[in-house]
């Protein structure tokens, strides 16, 4: 891991914005190459994505939807120990997520004026599952899970089809979806799942979607760019990152593994290492270079571990790390010092924060009961992590009756005159010039 070192000067946060560690290829660059993709699944459907999987995934002649009975069917292979660990993580989730549905409030304004707002779930949400280097059901299941407890009556699926599984998505992405009762489900992957969903494919029975969400790599980031607009996202969820906020008390053992374990995602995956101490950072590269080495994915975790979306940080206090860190955005932040709490309360943007030695990132991917997927590339600067309140929207409901629209008239009608817009005063006047109907019966 390369080292960036600031210690000893003072940076604005223009200059840290330029100078934390970002991928090479990011989303503004893949944004050209994806939109003719999704402009060709607009224009031509079920052709364009034949076409796409032949390209992209070596796939030809595969269904695109997946038969419902063959989801279904799926949980005869599904080994028990892993239909049990997805069953705890569907009611974790369901716990955590029910605390993101807020409650009806009312407002009284006065006697007969009221404002009521509710929470109200989209009608439709198409759920993104990749489906690369590794299956992600417990992606399928932070979707799932979060957009059923919004409310949401209808959920489709897309994950891509797998040479090794007859054309089918993963198998454990099909246990995830029959565990979580989502039956319509398909066998596409990338910008043109996006894109499907966006506009929809009906020779397949793809309807178009409201909200599209769901992790994915830095083209299916840039996808959901493209269509943003004509339907939600969540967020740019691109390819994973990890910063650690570590001073000299951290055990660099687990502050290895942490660096490590994000890093066996994707050859693009970030890890980046923040602190104050030269030595403790020496401890841990020593840490990863004996671990790394003997990790299943080894190869893939030297790449990324070696790219220019990773570093080792070096700052003068755990202050200026808290702003490093925020300059950054990080998809997941880890806290593990003398006093994690102090470092929070500097720490503003960030996707989700893991406080203390015992809560590894990996925590978080699985059984946690918060969601994973989360803002990438700064995005958590500005953006939120998936949940239940992704899939649902504020509606004011206002209810006024004669005396309290009265009782507002005056200055209504002097605004309204101020704008310039008659009419909308008159909207008023006409009502309380009116004889109720009530009051003539």
């Amino acid at each position: 891991m390369r080292t960036i070192d600031l210690r000893g000067r003072e940076l604005s946060r223009s200059e840290l914005l330029a100078l934390v560690p970002r991928a090479a290829l990011s989303a503004d660059v893949a944004v050209d190459r994806v939109r003719p993709l999704i402009a060709d699944v607009a224009s031509r459907g079920e052709e364009a994505l034949r076409e796409q999987a032949r390209e992209f995934d070596g796939i030809e002649g595969h269904a695109l939807r997946v038969p419902e009975d063959v989801v279904r069917r799926s949980l005869d292979n599904c080994p028990a120990d892993v239909r049990d660990a997805l069953s705890e993580l569907i009611t974790r989730l369901r716990k955590g997520s029910a605390a993101q549905v807020p409650a009806e409030q009312v407002t009284r304004l006065a006697d007969g004026a009221e404002i009521r707002q509710r929470w109200q779930p989209v009608t439709r949400v198409g759920l993104y599952a990749p489906g690369g280097k590794a299956a992600y059901p417990s992606s399928v299941l932070m979707n799932a899970v979060a957009a059923q407890t919004a409310g949401v009556p209808s959920l489709a699926l897309a994950s891509p089809a797998q040479a090794d599984n007859e054309g089918l998505p993963h198998q454990a992405v099909l246990w995830a979806a029959a565990l979580c009762g989502i039956d319509e489900v398909y066998a596409i992957g990338g910008a043109g799942a996006i894109a499907a969903f966006a506009h929809g494919v009906p020779e397949i029975g793809l309807a178009s979607v409201d909200v599209v969400t769901g992790p994915g790599n830095v083209f299916v980031a840039a996808a959901k760019r493209v269509v943003s607009g004509l339907v939600g996202i969540d967020s740019e969820a691109g390819t994973t990152e990890i910063l650690v906020i570590a001073d000299d008390s951290a055990e660099p053992a687990f502050v290895a593994v942490d660096l490590i374990s994000q890093a066996e995602h994707d050859e693009a995956a970030a890890s980046v290492l923040v602190t104050d101490s030269d030595e403790f950072a020496e401890r841990v590269r020593a840490e990863i270079s004996d671990r790394a080495p003997r990790t299943r994915h080894a190869e893939r975790v030297r790449t990324a571990l070696g790219g220019p979306q990773s570093a080792v940080v070096l700052v003068d206090d755990l202050a200026t790390a808290a702003r490093v860190s925020n300059a950054y955005g990080p998809e997941h932040l880890e806290i593990q010092t003398r006093n994690d709490a102090a470092v929070l309360a500097d720490i503003d943007d960030a996707g989700a924060v893991f406080l203390g030695s015992y809560t590894p990132v990996s925590l978080g991917d699985y059984l946690a009961g918060s969601n994973h997927v989360l803002p990438t590339g700064g995005t958590a600067r500005f953006a939120a992590g998936l949940g239940a309140h992704t899939f649902l929207r504020p509606q004011q409901i206002i209810t006024y009756d004669r005396t309290a629209l009265a009782e507002v008239a005056e200055p209504l009608l002097a605004l309204a005159e101020a704008e310039g817009l008659p009419a909308h005063g008159e909207a008023v006047s006409a009502r309380l010039r009116a004889t109720v109907r009530e009051e003539r019966s």
